[in-house]
């Protein structure tokens, strides 16, 4: 069996900082489950298919990434996929409260799930989807924190709310 890992999260959009978590990852793991929560009471730019497909067209060809999407409570997706292992990226000491609880929740709703955490490059360490779209929609440039096939997706979603 494959040494897997699940890398949760909404990814509204995926950022360099996500990709760099992950491509830490792969040299750790042998495969990765990028998992994106769909969150019904969460607002989000892109729907769960575009966000799919955005990941689908980084990492077209790449065997040792799979990319899902999930509604329910990620221990119940860890137990259907028969993998033990969550991966956490922790950009800065604000991070760690929250992800610290999520981890204890987990550990109790099922024990045998475990988290792991990893920290992206410094250069990534301020970056955020949240950051990300709203530089962006401000007029900002963020070519250098986002894949290419996300700004095309930022272009066609955020166009006409652009402030040039």
């Amino acid at each position: 069996m494959k040494n897997k890992v699940i890398y949760p999260g909404s990814f509204d959009p995926p950022t360099n900082g996500h990709l760099d978590v992950i491509d830490r990852a792969l040299t750790v793991f042998d495969k990765v489950i990028i998992c994106i929560i769909v969150n019904p009471s969460k607002k989000t730019l892109f729907s769960a298919d575009e966000r799919k497909n955005m990941f689908n067209k980084i990492y077209s060809g790449d065997d040792r990434i799979e990319i899902t999407s999930y509604s329910g409570l990620l221990v119940d997706f860890a137990t259907e996929k028969r993998v033990n292992t969550v991966l956490r990226g922790l950009r800065a000491v604000s991070d760690f409260e929250y992800e610290f609880q999520m981890a204890l929740m987990n550990m109790k709703l099922k024990p045998a799930v475990k988290t792991v955490y990893l920290m992206p490059s410094p250069e990534y360490t301020y970056l955020s989807s949240s950051l990300i779209k709203e530089v962006y929609s401000l007029g900002g440039d963020v070519r250098s924190f986002i894949p290419e096939v996300v700004e095309k997706y930022l272009h066609r979603k955020l166009a006409k709310k652009r402030k040039r």
